[in-house]
């Protein structure tokens, strides 16, 4: 019987939990969460999400939430992710009753390596009653086994804090290969940029030709001797302005060449002739390439772009670049502080450049490239979550 997941980001809505050192639980718990779900999804280790959205979930109606995608069974693994509080340093994970520790030692042990230290994993007994679990998201899911997770501590005088902030996503991925481990699928880690995952039916030669190289010099770069390659097996590319003419779609149960080319901004036509189909038929696992990958722009301006947001005033901007107001009124020529949501506003000499994202895109991957940190693209962005898009616009520290 395979084990499903639940993802349960903490707190939300109304209630933010803990709020301390620019650290706002149910906002990290959400990007941990998120970035959670992308990879059981890239792993294919089916799952569900209690939230995706800044949604107030009451103790009454989370467990139920919960326990509404797959049911009560010993079959589902509930994943509740907090940031702690209360002056201490490092992770710690707290297991039900009714459950074994197989699952929060293989937990501590992920974060350890990941270089967050533990301070312990544990059960938590009701005072009134010893026989039930401390916390209701333990005791209200009867049958399936429920981890909470605790990344670190928010008050933290350790370097807790800057973990969260800086390292949250490399803190969520050892979750993640933890239970892969548990649930007993393979780990395959993140696509990271300038490196490819073999697949089967791989050869070194239909790689050299996917990416504009050459045999020789993917040989070369990953001290090959043979031709011989193994599936999941990373190689190295040669590194460049752009990566790769095209990205890649595989089909999927139910897509149709509409719905496809309407993903990647497409038409039917565009479609069909980058792949050089003659028909409208497509088969389950059928590989497509879709629209030109786009390429980064990484030169700095004397001015750049920004998009106004839902509750952006232009007293709020000129803070977050450092602008004054003034300045950006006389470069965008605009007779009052009136702002319209879409509109596109030059920012003289702003300190930042446009980032494209590209395909195998993360946060972490474009921070540590680009020598800031994933808290820092969040806030300069105002990103609500850590998921992104091919050609999605990103404002980098120069």
């Amino acid at each position: 019987m395979s084990k499903k997941i639940v993802i349960d980001p903490g707190h939300g809505g109304d209630d933010p939990g803990t709020i301390k050192n620019g650290i706002t639980e149910k906002d990290y718990t959400l990007r941990i969460s998120n970035y959670m779900k992308k990879r059981l999804d890239e792993l294919g280790i089916e799952n569900s999400i209690t939230r995706t959205t800044d949604e107030t979930l009451s103790p009454a109606n989370r467990p139920s939430k919960v326990q509404s995608f797959y049911g009560n069974g010993n079959d589902v693994v509930v994943v509740s992710n907090h940031i702690n509080a209360g002056g201490g340093d490092g992770a710690e994970v707290i297991y039900s009753l009714r459950n074994s520790d197989n699952l929060s030692k293989k937990i501590v042990n992920e974060l350890e390596a990941a270089g967050q230290n533990v301070r312990k994993y544990y059960q938590r007994r009701l005072p009134s009653n010893p026989a039930l679990d401390y916390y209701y998201i333990q005791r209200d899911t009867p049958n399936n086994e429920t981890v909470i997770v605790e990344y670190g501590f928010a008050d933290s005088t350790g370097d807790d804090v800057s973990q969260i902030k800086n390292n949250y996503e490399s803190l969520t991925e050892a979750v993640v290969k933890a239970l892969a481990n548990y649930v007993g699928v393979k780990y395959i880690p993140p696509v990271i940029e300038g490196t490819y995952i073999v697949k089967s039916g791989d050869t070194l030669w239909s790689i050299a030709r996917k990416f504009n190289t050459t045999v020789d010099k993917l040989k070369q770069l990953n001290n090959l001797t043979s031709n011989s390659l193994t599936i999941n097996q990373v190689l190295k590319l040669p590194t460049g302005n752009t990566v790769d003419d095209t990205t890649t779609y595989m089909v999927k149960s139910g897509d149709t060449l509409y719905s496809i080319a309407n993903k990647f901004n497409l038409s039917v036509n565009e479609l069909k002739s980058i792949n050089n189909l003659t028909t409208n038929l497509l088969s389950v696992g059928q590989v497509l390439k879709v629209k030109p990958n786009i390429v980064i722009d990484e030169t700095p301006s004397d001015s750049s772009t920004y998009v106004v947001k839902s509750g952006d005033t232009l007293y709020a901007i000129s803070r977050k670049f450092n602008i004054p107001v003034d300045d950006i009124k006389r470069e965008n020529n605009l007779a009052t502080n009136i702002l319209s949501v879409g509109q596109v506003l030059k920012i003289p000499g702003s300190k930042t450049r446009v980032y494209t994202v590209v395909s195998g895109d993360t946060l972490y991957n474009i921070a540590r490239k680009n020598n800031t940190t994933v808290s820092e693209i969040v806030d300069l962005n105002n990103l609500a979550t850590t998921s992104l898009s091919v050609g999605q616009k990103l404002l980098l520290p120069n």
